[in-house]
């Protein structure tokens, strides 16, 4: 049965069921950066590492897309591990930061529950055949907002210091707003189903 969405994908889905792709396994590759990354950060005089591996998550998170539409190969597995993927290395990153006093828990704790509830509907949506969320605009900016406000926590620039604050509730603010439009994406895919 097909699955119903309450808006066109800007990616068509054009052989949904393909696992084996190379964007999916940029996108698994990204979320394996968070052990260097982490190791890194742990090790004295490894933290330049840390820069690199960051550096190249981010590079990834543009590469898997390109990929994934140059070759035709947009699938639903990967719609899935893109997001999957940031969510793993960004949490991972995050609360290693948090425990050695370096990130704020609340914005953690922000990051960690909107990913948790709109996840947990997506699968709800999903099992009852409803819709298949799609990442919107506003959750990539967040993404890339959050990933430069957690670059800033770990490297200092002293040049601009209005940076590191300025991006961190720059993306606080981007998650809420893309919580927002996911919310109502669910809303409005619930109602036309059942309406039906």
């Amino acid at each position: 049965m097909k699955l119903k969405s309450n808006r066109k994908s800007r990616d068509p889905i054009s052989n949904p069921n393909r696992i084996l792709t190379v964007a999916n396994f940029i996108s698994l590759a990204r979320g394996l950066c968070a052990i260097p990354i982490i190791y890194s950060l742990a090790t004295p005089g490894l933290k330049y590492l840390a820069a690199i591996f960051i550096i190249l998550a981010v590079l990834s998170d543009a590469l898997d897309g390109y990929f994934a539409r140059k070759a035709k190969a947009v699938t639903h597995l990967g719609k899935w591990i893109d997001p999957l993927a940031d969510f793993i290395v960004i949490v991972s990153v995050v609360l290693y930061l948090v425990i050695s006093e370096q990130f704020p828990m609340w914005y953690f704790l922000l990051y960690t529950t909107r990913h948790a509830t709109i996840a947990a509907l997506a699968i709800y949506f999903v099992n009852y055949e409803i819709m298949v969320l799609y990442s919107n605009l506003w959750g990539k900016w967040s993404t890339g907002v959050t990933a430069l406000a957690v670059f800033l926590h770990i490297f200092e620039f002293s040049s601009l210091p209005w940076l590191r604050d300025t991006s961190l509730y720059s993306g606080a603010v981007l998650l809420l707003i893309s919580a927002i439009f996911y919310y109502r994406d669910f809303f409005l895919a619930h109602r036309g189903h059942y309406a039906k």
